[in-house]
């Protein structure tokens, strides 16, 4: 078998895979456009006509679910923000300067990789709750912004790029930071691109630390809400409405993979040819 073609077997295999996990997709999308009663009486109803809008319209009605949608556009997007910024210069630094303790700082840096959220969340809670930062975005930004698989890629990157572009750099008269900032960076565009997508979407999905942290529910991040509605109101809401729920929460990471996906390839294929 070559390399450059895909094998029909293969391909064939692939397809029926794919399938498969665009099921449940499929089925939740099915559920969200079927009337609330009919669900009730016989979920394989899902299968006949009629089909309805009424539960998105009473989703576009409920100024509480696009509340928990706008807390979650913050968290992420401030989340991505940061992690991008402070692991661009945590990695330049790692890859282009030299200091003392580097090699032992950088070490410390991927340990904690081997730690588990779980085993930080009660120091975590103390330590927000002891600043009052409960129940506000910096508590729910913050703790994300420790990303220690995005200063290893931004460094592996970094690394990865000719000093000789830097010597040339400094003998024209650039600073160091704007060596970093107009000559380096643009060359890490695919490793931040796929830095950014992947906290994005950690950030977007993360259901504990907003669970623990957001008390309020006025702060509830989207996952969190539609959970509570869950719990709480699935008999007095219908089936078909928390489908509908599910579907407006998805909707945002498709329309992010769409527009990124090349940059997720090019860092992908990047990362394997060094």
């Amino acid at each position: 078998m070559r390399f450059g073609r895909t094998h029909p077997v293969a391909l064939t295999l692939i397809v029926i895979a794919a399938v498969l996990m665009m099921v449940p997709l499929f089925w939740v999308l099915a559920l969200s456009f079927k009337a609330n009663a009919a669900l009730m009486a016989d979920t394989n109803s899902v299968f006949s006509l009629p089909y309805t809008l009424a539960n998105y319209r009473t989703l576009f009605g409920d100024g509480q679910v696009f509340r928990w949608i706008m807390n979650s556009l913050i968290v992420s997007l401030g989340m991505t923000a940061g992690v991008l910024i402070l692991s661009s210069l945590a990695g330049y630094g790692f890859a282009r300067l030299d200091f003392p303790g580097r090699s032992v700082l950088f070490v410390i840096v991927l340990l904690g990789l081997a730690v588990p959220e779980q085993a930080v969340i009660i120091a975590r809670h103390q330590m927000l709750s002891l600043v009052s930062m409960h129940n506000t975005y910096g508590a729910l930004i913050l703790p994300g912004l420790s990303a220690p698989f995005g200063v290893f890629l931004m460094t592996q990157y970094f690394r990865a790029i000719p000093r000789d572009i830097d010597e040339a750099a400094l003998l024209d008269g650039a600073s160091r930071f704007k060596i970093f900032w107009k000559v380096l960076l643009p060359l890490t565009i695919p490793a931040q691109a796929t830095l950014g997508i992947f906290t994005f979407l950690s950030a977007w999905n993360d259901y504990w630390w907003p669970l623990i942290s957001a008390t309020n529910k006025q702060m509830f991040t989207l996952t969190v809400g539609i959970a509570s509605t869950q719990m709480n109101f699935a008999q007095t809401e219908g089936l078909g409405f928390l489908m509908a729920q599910a579907v407006l929460a998805g909707l945002p990471i498709l329309i992010v993979y769409l527009f990124f996906q090349k940059y997720i390839v090019q860092a992908v294929a990047g990362a394997a040819g060094r």
